[in-house]
């Protein structure tokens, strides 16, 4: 070897990075992974909501758990599952005394909803005026300084709950739906391994293919002196063996001969 020449560098193990939203647990999914695949490890990355598609895009993660909408001109994504909404109110706020929430019973309320969180209250007809914190942990400190009240769906009102808050089921709003979403022009094996984790496909269809088939045998077994049919269908081959029931066949035929009349010259 000339003093030219670069030994290559070995390639890199084989991994797969997922990023997750706050609120969702990849837990039970990342179990079956390190199943199925305890030779390619799994990375878990924490990202906010707002900043999932861009991670993504960027190659930042394989593939992401995701809160919808997302840009499914450039993005895939596979809806997992939808949450209810809830409104985070002060424990001795007028709302606590009935089981569920409406809109109109917001409308003299200030309603924040952080920059982070991607439900579109925006849309929703009659909605209350809102204010946008930067990030949900800080519209829940506002919350809890009586600056207004919180709408997220339930599994972030769980993730960020403290003893002086609490919360209400929002009936009438807008829902927040997860999935799996990856890059259109990266859908990778360990993509397509993952796919079929989060669908709960068996670990001989992780990818949706059939398991392989034995291969059809084109001569079966024959028995020695068997007889063979041809592609024509006649029958080929050794000849039946003579037996008694050969020889009962030839008596009658020749009773059958001997009782025909004789026809006269």
């Amino acid at each position: 070897m000339t003093g030219s020449e670069v030994t290559p560098s070995p390639a890199a193990p084989p991994s797969f990075r997922l990023a997750y939203v706050p609120g969702v647990t990849p837990d039970k999914w990342v179990r079956v992974w390190n199943e199925r695949q305890p030779d390619v490890p799994l990375t878990l990355e924490q990202v906010p909501a707002g900043e999932a598609s861009a991670l993504l895009l960027g190659g930042g993660a394989d593939a992401g758990l995701v809160r919808l909408p997302v840009d499914k001109t450039v993005l895939s994504a596979i809806p997992l599952y939808t949450e209810q909404t809830v409104v985070v109110v002060p424990k001795d706020h007028l709302v606590t005394a009935v089981d569920e929430v409406t809109p109109e019973d917001l409308a003299d309320e200030i309603v924040l909803h952080p920059l982070d969180d991607v439900l579109d209250w925006e849309s929703l007809p009659g909605r209350p005026a809102f204010e946008r914190p930067a990030t949900t942990p800080d519209a829940v400190e506002l919350v809890a300084a009586g600056i207004g009240v919180l709408v997220v769906p339930l599994s972030l009102a769980r993730l960020y709950h403290r003893k002086d808050l609490t919360y209400r089921p929002l009936r009438d709003a807008p829902e927040s739906s997860v999935a799996l979403a990856w890059p259109q022009d990266a859908t990778t094996d360990l993509v397509e391994d993952f796919i079929g984790i989060v669908r709960g496909r068996t670990v001989n269809s992780t990818r949706g293919r059939r398991p392989a088939q034995p291969e059809e045998k084109t001569e079966r077994t024959k028995k020695p002196g068997a007889p063979h049919r041809s592609e024509t269908g006649k029958q080929t081959g050794a000849a039946p063996r003579r037996g008694a029931g050969g020889a009962a066949s030839r008596r009658g035929a020749a009773g059958a001969r001997r009782g025909r009349p004789r026809r006269r010259s």
